[in-house]
């Protein structure tokens, strides 16, 4: 699989954190299993949970995969 530059930004009020993969805005996310779901929806199919939260190419700003409050 190539790896995306993907980035999910610090959380907001609500706990949601925006997602972006290179400069394409994918969605806000409440929970890990959304942002594995905006990835397979642009296409990265055999994304996992682990794959978003155990590996390097996803940015996390602003805290973790287990962070989702400011």
């Amino acid at each position: 699989m190539i790896e995306p530059r993907v980035a999910v930004y610090p959380p907001a009020e609500d706990g949601g954190r925006r997602v972006r993969v290179g400069s394409h805005f994918l969605g806000i996310a409440y929970t890990v299993l959304d942002v594995v779901e905006f990835l397979r929806q642009a296409g990265f199919e055999d994304v996992e949970r682990e794959d978003v939260t155990d590996t390097g190419w996803v940015e996390w700003q602003g805290g973790g995969p287990d962070v989702w409050e400011c």
